[in-house]
């Protein structure tokens, strides 16, 4: 556990401390008034207002279109399903840079709306709740599919024998085993609009703002440190609510239900209805999902002969110190170096956290891990600059801030992909190779390695496409001459100019591929037969 809390305590709890002291904190005393006095503004209170109402209306609008594609994926068999199943998961592993200039393209100006019919949706909160169902749709579809996929159908078939209508057997039978699921994925989907920032920070412009938006606004452009602490208490106080009522429900989740095996529930459809279903599921990932994409792929070779790509090889009339090209060996740089960082770091917390021996001060740091995700990146990223500032920590000169910042985004993922398998491995293994001469370092080489070799690759995976997508903390301190892609991204889309936006088309598709490329490599590794995250 050395290493895993030594990482944390340096660069989370130091420089999120820093940053709250340094607005809470003055003339040798702790001002919380401050926190009375910021709620209190009118400005603040419609940017508290908006987070949760676009939280709640994107979990519902997000519940209420992938249900169906969830029964869709448990029930039915049809070709190609492996394909599209892996096509719904491509909106969630890309970065929220990405997923903004997908829907930019779709319903801002000049995308495929405003030509074919003259509509806008950029300047109206619909276009960041499709986007939020875009980006949120694959979490409903695995996480209630997968369950629903396992339950028995026989249950509900004996409910309809004895004279119950379908739709009363799906609600006294169905509905009651799927709660738990729906509730963890409706607190996920929540949790992730709750602390949106890169799709409110290019859809919703000047009129729409998030707390993570307003936390950014209030640093990088008015340097209001102590209204951006205020806010990073209050995103805080609410995401730990979040995140202990999720894992409540997932305790409830793993109580005993009467599971069959996935495979033997699919059916190939029969009846109008049922076709019809698959129908309406099938237009609406194409419609969803399938056609941001390809207008951003489209857009991005609107100009001849491949004009916004052969501009991104030079920094002429840019805000880059560098070809904008060179975001992408920036960003396959840091994200390799986060990985590393991410797998050794996780992976060591999570092997002392599978011990049965365990202290209860080494449990709770499991709890612990999962706190860079319901931190604002913006406030950690602006805290690595204010702490990390000093010597023996005066790293923000350095390349490696990029990926620590990254790679505590990271850990949460690598520890809950490993931990599972680790658990599983059965001790008596370990003390029977100890019993025969066996180092601890080689009983880790030779009996845990070989059973964990392909979670650790997943992990990883997940890591580096995690890593590659981050924006929030990376907008703060990448430097001008070593941009990642996100926020390459991010600054072209802020500047007037077809070209520029042609440019930021192309670097979303590059950005598109590589994270595609990354789901592909983990869907071959992934052993999960259950269809869940």
């Amino acid at each position: 556990m050395a290493l895993p809390v030594a990482f944390f305590g340096l660069f989370f709890a130091y420089p999120v401390a820093a940053i709250l002291a340094r607005g809470l904190y003055s003339g040798g005393g702790w001002h919380f008034g401050r926190l009375f006095d910021v709620l209190g503004q009118s400005g603040i209170r419609h940017v508290l207002w908006f987070t949760t109402w676009q939280a709640l209306a994107s979990t519902a609008l997000t519940l209420l279109i992938a249900l169906p594609a969830a029964y869709a994926f448990a029930r039915f068999s049809f070709p190609g399903k492996q394909v599209l199943r892996a096509v719904v998961t491509v909106p969630f592993v890309l970065p929220t840079v990405v997923v903004g200039t997908a829907f930019l393209a779709l319903v801002g100006r000049g995308g495929l709306l405003d030509e074919l019919w003259g509509v806008r949706l950029d300047t109206t909160v619909w276009a960041i709740l499709l986007a939020h169902v875009f980006f949120n749709y694959a979490v409903v579809v695995r996480t209630v599919g997968g369950l629903w996929a396992q339950l028995d159908p026989r249950q509900e078939e004996a409910a309809r024998m004895l004279g119950a209508s379908p739709l009363r057997a799906w609600r006294q039978v169905t509905l009651p085993a799927l709660a738990p699921a729906v509730a963890a994925a409706a607190l996920m989907v929540f949790l992730f609009t709750f602390t949106s920032f890169g799709v409110v920070q290019i859809l919703g412009g000047p009129t729409f703002s998030t707390l993570e938006v307003e936390i950014y606004r209030q640093t990088s452009e008015i340097f209001d440190l102590s209204t951006a602490a205020v806010l990073t208490i209050v995103q805080f106080l609410a995401v730990g609510a979040i995140l202990a009522v999720h894992a409540w429900t997932v305790r409830r989740r793993e109580s005993a239900l009467r599971l069959v095996d996935a495979a033997g529930t699919a059916r190939r459809p029969h009846g109008a209805g049922q076709w019809a279903l698959l129908a309406g599921v099938l237009g609406t990932v194409a419609l969803l999902l399938v056609l941001p994409l390809a207008v951003l792929v489209q857009r991005s070779f609107d100009a001849p002969d491949f004009a916004y790509y052969r501009a991104l090889t030079s920094n002429d009339g840019n805000v880059f110190l560098v070809p904008p090209i060179e975001a992408v060996g920036n960003s396959l740089e840091y994200a390799l170096a986060a990985t590393v960082i991410a797998v050794t770091v996780g992976g060591l917390a999570a092997a002392a956290l599978t011990r049965r021996d365990a202290g209860r001060l080494v449990r709770g740091f499991d709890a612990l891990l999962m706190l860079p995700l319901g931190v604002s990146a913006v406030t950690v990223g602006f805290g690595f600059l204010i702490a990390l500032d000093e010597p023996p920590l005066d790293l923000r000169a350095t390349w490696i801030l990029v990926p620590l910042a990254q790679a505590l985004v990271g850990v949460p993922f690598v520890v809950r992909t490993m931990l599972p398998v680790l658990r599983a491995v059965d001790d008596r293994l370990r003390e029977a190779a100890a019993v025969l001469g066996a180092s601890p370092w080689r009983v880790w080489r030779e009996v845990d390695l070989p059973m964990v070799r392909r979670a650790l690759l997943v992990a990883a995976g997940f890591a580096f496409a995690v890593s590659l997508g981050e924006f929030g903390a990376t907008v703060f301190i990448a430097r001008p001459d070593n941009p990642t892609l996100p926020v390459a991204v991010a600054r072209l889309l802020g500047r007037a100019g077809e070209l520029n936006y042609g440019q930021a088309m192309a670097l979303s598709t590059i950005l598109m591929l590589v994270c595609a490329i990354a789901l592909l490599v983990l869907e071959r590794l992934r052993t999960d037969r259950t269809g869940e995250f």
